[in-house]
C-alpha cells in the first residue's frame, strides 16, 4: 500500500501545475485524501470488517466531498482533481493513472445487478460534470470530455464528446495534455468536410458551364 500511496503522490505532483511539494499533496489535497482513505477501507472490506470499511468511506465522504464505495478497485498513480463531487459505485474498476475532475459519476442506471459500473482501462481521463453510467468498458488512453454523457463502450484510444457521448478515435495516439476544451467533434468535423465538398462541387460546375 506505501508504495501505491507514493505512486498517487506523484501523479499529481506531475500532473498539477499548482502542486509544489509532497507534503502539499499530502496533507492539502483532497483527492489524495480521498483515495489514501479509500486503500484502508478497500483492506478492512477484503478482510471481513464491512462496518469499518464503510465508517471510513463516510468519514472521507464529508471531509473531502469525494464518495468512493469501498469494494471500488482503484489502481496506482489516480489522480482526483479538486474532486468535489466525485461518486465511485461499488463495482467500479479503474486502472493505472487515470485522471479524473470534480463533478464526475462512475455509476449504474439503476438497471443492472451484479456488475453495475463501469470499468476504466489505463491512462485515461475523465472531464469535470462528465458521467460514466453503466457496467461497460473505458478503454486504455481513453479520453472523455467535460460534461459528457456515455452510456457505452469506449474503445482505446478514443474520446467521448457530448450528450449522449460520441465517440472520436485517435489513431492510436496517446495525448499528453489534459486539455478539457479543444477536443474534436466528429459532427462538425463531418459537417466541415461536406461543406468543403459542396463548394468543390459547384466550382466545377461553374467551370463547365463557362466552357459552353
Amino acid at each position: 500500500m506505501f508504495e501505491t500511496l507514493k505512486s498517487d503522490i506523484s501523479a499529481v505532483l506531475e500532473r498539477d501545475p499548482a502542486a509544489r511539494s509532497k507534503w502539499e499533496v499530502m496533507f492539502l489535497y483532497s483527492g489524495f485524501k480521498a483515495i489514501r482513505s479509500h486503500r484502508r477501507a478497500h483492506w478492512f472490506l477484503k478482510h471481513g470488517h464491512p462496518f469499518i470499511a464503510r465508517w471510513i468511506s463516510q468519514r472521507s465522504r464529508h471531509k473531502t466531498g469525494i464518495e468512493i464505495h469501498p469494494a471500488a478497485q482503484i489502481g496506482k498513480g489516480v489522480f482526483i482533481d479538486h474532486g468535489m463531487g466525485v461518486v465511485i459505485g461499488e463495482t467500479t474498476v479503474i486502472g493505472d493513472n487515470c485522471t479524473i475532475y470534480q463533478n464526475v459519476t462512475l455509476g449504474g442506471t439503476g438497471k443492472e445487478t451484479g456488475k453495475r459500473h463501469p470499468t476504466l482501462g489505463n491512462n485515461v481521463l475523465v472531464g469535470s460534470g462528465a458521467k460514466v453510467l453503466g457496467p461497460f468498458k473505458v478503454g486504455d488512453n481513453a479520453r472523455i470530455a467535460a460534461g459528457a454523457v456515455v452510456l457505452s463502450e469506449v474503445p482505446p484510444n478514443a474520446t467521448a464528446v457530448g450528450v449522449p457521448a460520441r465517440i472520436v478515435k485517435l489513431n492510436g495516439v496517446r495525448s499528453e495534455t489534459l486539455d478539457q476544451i479543444h477536443i474534436s467533434d466528429p459532427v462538425a468535423q463531418a459537417l466541415c468536410r461536406l461543406e468543403q465538398r459542396i463548394d468543390t462541387l459547384q466550382n466545377e460546375i461553374k467551370e463547365l458551364k463557362s466552357k459552353e
